[in-house]
């Protein structure tokens, strides 16, 4: 009989170890998810990224790049240069991933998109309205150094979309002249949609790439979502942390 019991009792906290185990597993699989939001609600939208202090994913600067900062006016806040848009202001913070997001003061911050339409400057491209010759031209470039915040803030329109990529931001960081982070922002998928049904960007439709099968954001996306808030009346403002390592 002792015997017996000692096996009962045995098995019995067998079990009990394992319903202990599994409950306790569970919570801290879910605390382990990444976690990005975005909800939309009469025209406005707000939108978090997850966000932490490692360095931004790298990605391709092709294939619109162009080396402006030889030229002065190319150094400003206001890079639309006449271009039509939903109003967008892009605020990015530059810090450094090696030093617990420590500001970084002085760094250059190049940054280029396409316009409502798709089609970049200082370059020759096809497009939906056709073959677009922009070479000369610099709208929806900028470059600026960082304040003692490590911010950078442009005036911009939201960008449109062309074949083969969703919407996106290109973004280059300078530490004393030496490039040090290349990186694309992207943007909600709801956001993208509802922009795009509005008046002036509708004539051009919807994109069927979204960020999730885009072929710079699939692997990264919510690493690289900006936060952003407004309307497609008054325009947006977003916000973005760029993490370097220094």
């Amino acid at each position: 009989m002792e015997k017996k019991e000692f096996l009962k009792r045995k098995e019995f906290l067998k079990n009990t170890v394992g319903i202990i185990g599994l409950t306790s597993i569970i919570p801290l699989l879910d605390a382990c998810k990444k976690s990005d939001s975005s909800t939309t609600t009469s025209g406005t939208t707000t939108s978090t990224g997850t966000t932490g202090c490692v360095a931004t994913p790298s990605e391709t600067a092709g294939p619109y790049p162009y080396d402006l900062s030889s030229n002065s006016a190319i150094f400003r806040t206001d890079i639309t240069e006449g271009k039509t848009g939903i109003p967008l202001s892009l605020t990015l913070t530059i810090v450094n991933s090696n030093n617990s997001c420590a500001a970084i003061s002085g760094a250059r911050v190049d940054i280029w998109h396409c316009d409502k339409d798709g089609y970049y400057s200082e370059y020759s491209e096809p497009g939906y309205l056709g073959t677009q010759d922009n070479t000369g031209k610099t709208f929806l470039r900028g470059i600026q150094l960082t304040d003692a915040n490590g911010q950078v803030k442009f005036t911009t329109i939201y960008p449109g979309w062309y074949t083969g990529r969703v919407t996106h931001i290109h973004v280059e960081v300078f530490i004393n002249s030496v490039l040090k982070a290349t990186t694309q922002v992207a943007f909600p998928d709801s956001l993208n949609t509802a922009i795009y049904n509005t008046s002036l960007y509708s004539t051009h439709g919807q994109n069927s790439i979204t960020n999730t099968n885009d072929q710079v954001f699939s692997d990264s996306y919510s690493s690289e979502l900006v936060t952003i808030t407004g309307d497609t009346t008054n325009g947006y403002a977003a916000t973005f942390q760029v993490g370097v390592a220094v």
